[in-house]
C-alpha cells in the first residue's frame, strides 16, 4: 500500500517534520526562503562547499529540534535518469531510518517545483513500501505518510500513484521465492487480481495447448512434475478505447536450464525469470487505475523449465502453434519457446501494437550490463519511439539491429528453424529473429530484453536490486 500523500501548496516559514527532504534548482546562491537555510549555510561553510555543489552531492544534517534534514540541488538540464538517481540517493538517507512520515519541500519556479515534486513523491512511494521477505522477525516499517510542500496538482499525483502501484506489484511478484510462486500459485494470484480489477480472464492449460498444437510452449512445460503451466490471457476494455495494445510476458517461475543444466552461479535468482510477466501485469494494473482509454490484452506465458524424464531435449523437433517446426539446440533457451506460441495467440487478435517483455538472453546482459535494457522491433520508427520514451521515463533502452541476414545462423537441415545456436554469438538478436517468425499479420511489435530487471544497489529512482524496469516505460508507450 502506498503512503498517504498530503499536498500543501504554500511553503511554511518553519517545517517541523522529523524527516525532511528539501529540493531546490541548481544555483550559485541559496534562496532566502529555503527551509532550515541557516543550518545548510553553516554546513556548507564547515565543509568548504559552494552552494551549486549540492547538484553533485546532497547534504544531510540534524536540525535543532533533532529532525534529519537532507538538501539536494537538481540540475534540470540533466536527463530523467540522472535526476531520479540524485533524488533516490538523497531520499534514501531518510528512508534508511524507516520513518512513519517524511516531508518533501520543493523550491524554485513553478515548473521546477512540479518536476521535483513528481520525482521525489514517486521515489518515496516506490522505496517507502516494503518488498516481501521471509525473516522470522521483520523490524522494517513501511512509510505511511508523505507531506509535500510547494506543489498541489492532485491529478498528476493520482497518475503517479498508479505507476508506483504497478512498479511495486512487479517487484513484489519478482522477489517471491520459487516455492511460493509456482505456476499454480501464480495463476491463483492472477485470478485474484482479475476479480479485484474486473479484468476478463482466460486460461489455456497444457491440455488445451496440446490440442491446439502449441508444441513450443508444451515442450518446455512438459518437464515439470506438476502439470500447472498455462498461457493466461487478461483483458482490460474501457468504454472509450481507441486502440488495442497486446502485452506479452515471459513467466518462467524457475529456470533450471533443463537438460542443459545451469551451474549454481547462473541458476541463482532464476526464480526471477518470470519478471517479464510481472512487468506486463504491472503495466496492466497501472493502466487500469489510471483508466487509460486503451484496450489491453495481456498474455502471460507461465511455466517452469525443469529437468526430468519428460523434459525436452537437444535435437528434439517440435511443432509450434503456427505450424513452424523447431530444432531444439539448447534447453536453456526456453524463453523464446514459450513466447513463440504466446506471440502467435496474441498477434492473431490483430492488435494495433504488441510488446513482449522477457528476461531472455545472457548476451543482452553481456552487451549492456544491468543499467539498460535492449529493444528490437519490426518497425524502425517504433523502435526510435521506444528509445525516446525510455529517456523520458528514466528506464533507458538501447536499440539493436534486426536485419534479415542474421537469420541465416538459424537455418536448420532438419526443421524450419533452429531454436538458437550453440556459440551464443549475437543471441539477443537471433532470439528476436526467432520470435519474429511467430508474429502473425505483420502486427507492429517490440521485443524488450530485460537486462535491467535486476541491478545491484538499485537503478534510477529504484533503491532495491529488483527494479521493476519496464512498467514506467510501458505506460509511456500507451499514452
Amino acid at each position: 500500500m502506498l503512503a498517504q500523500l498530503t499536498l500543501i501548496s504554500a511553503l511554511p516559514k518553519s517545517l517541523t517534520n522529523t524527516h525532511l527532504l528539501v529540493l531546490l534548482p541548481k544555483s550559485k546562491t541559496l534562496p532566502k526562503d529555503l527551509p532550515h537555510g541557516e543550518l545548510l549555510a553553516a554546513v556548507l561553510k564547515r565543509r568548504d562547499m559552494k552552494a551549486d555543489e549540492l547538484a553533485k552531492s546532497f547534504v544531510a544534517a540534524n536540525a535543532a529540534n533533532g529532525a534529519l534534514v537532507v538538501w539536494a540541488m537538481l540540475d534540470f538540464e540533466k536527463d530523467t535518469f540522472a535526476l531520479q538517481t540524485h533524488i533516490r540517493k538523497a531520499l534514501q538517507t531518510l528512508l534508511d531510518e524507516h520513518p512513519k512520515a517524511v516531508g518533501i519541500a520543493v523550491v524554485g519556479a513553478a515548473a521546477q517545483r512540479q518536476r521535483a515534486a513528481e520525482l521525489a513523491v514517486y521515489g518515496a512511494w516506490v522505496n517507502g513500501a516494503l518488498l516481501p521477505v521471509s525473516k522470522k522477525k521483520d523490524e522494517r516499517k513501511p512509510l505511511q505518510k508523505i507531506e509535500l510542500f510547494g506543489c498541489d496538482d492532485k491529478q498528476v499525483f493520482a497518475a503517479l500513484g498508479a505507476r508506483a502501484t504497478g512498479n511495486l506489484l512487479c517487484r513484489e511478484l519478482t522477489v517471491l521465492p520459487p516455492n511460493e510462486l509456482t505456476p499454480a500459485h501464480y495463476r491463483k494470484r492472477i485470478k485474484k487480481l482479475a476479480q479485484e480489477h474486473a479484468w476478463k480472464l482466460e486460461e489455456f492449460d497444457t491440455q488445451a495447448l496440446r490440442k491446439m498444437g502449441a508444441g513450443a510452449f508444451v515442450a518446455v512445460a512438459q518437464g515439470s512434475h506438476d502439470d500447472d503451466a498455462a498461457i493466461v490471457h487478461l483483458s482490460y476494455n474501457p468504454a472509450k478505447a481507441k486502440r488495442t495494445v497486446a502485452l506479452v510476458g515471459k513467466g518462467i517461475c524457475f529456470d533450471t536450464g533443463g537438460h542443459n543444466l545451469k551451474p549454481a552461479r547462473y541458476m541463482h535468482n532464476m526464480h526471477e525469470d518470470m519478471n517479464g510477466s510481472a512487468v506486463a501485469l504491472g503495466i496492466l494494473l497501472a493502466a487500469t487505475q489510471q483508466k487509460l482509454p486503451v484496450n489491453i490484452d495481456c498474455w502471460l506465458a507461465i511455466a517452469q523449465n525443469h529437468i526430468g524424464p519428460k523434459a525436452y531435449k537437444q535435437n528434439d523437433i517440435v511443432t509450434a502453434l503456427n505450424g513452424t517446426t523447431i530444432e531444439i539446440m539448447h534447453t536453456d533457451a526456453e524463453g523464446r519457446m514459450v513466447l513463440a506460441d504466446t506471440l502467435t495467440l496474441a498477434s492473431r487478435a490483430k492488435p494495433d501494437l504488441m510488446i513482449d517483455f522477457a528476461t531472455l538472453t545472457g548476451s543482452m546482459a553481456m552487451a549492456l550490463g544491468a543499467r539498460y535494457s535492449g529493444v528490437l522491433g519490426n518497425r524502425d520508427e517504433l523502435v526510435q519511439r521506444a528509445v525516446s520514451v525510455g529517456r523520458q521515463s528514466g528506464e533507458r533502452l538501447c536499440a539493436f539491429p534486426l536485419d534479415e541476414d542474421y537469420e541465416a545462423a538459424l537455418d536448420s537441415k532438419v526443421a524450419d528453424i533452429k531454436q538458437c545456436t550453440l556459440d551464443g554469438e549475437a543471441d539477443h538478436i537471433l532470439a528476436t529473429r526467432f520470435l519474429k517468425r511467430f508474429v502473425e499479420h505483420d502486427v507492429p511489435w517490440l521485443h524488450i530484453d530485460l537486462s535491467a530487471s535486476r541491478c545491484e544497489g538499485g537503478l534510477g529512482g529504484i533503491a532495491s536490486d529488483v527494479t521493476g524496469f519496464g512498467v514506467a516505460w510501458g505506460l509511456g508507450m500507451l499514452v
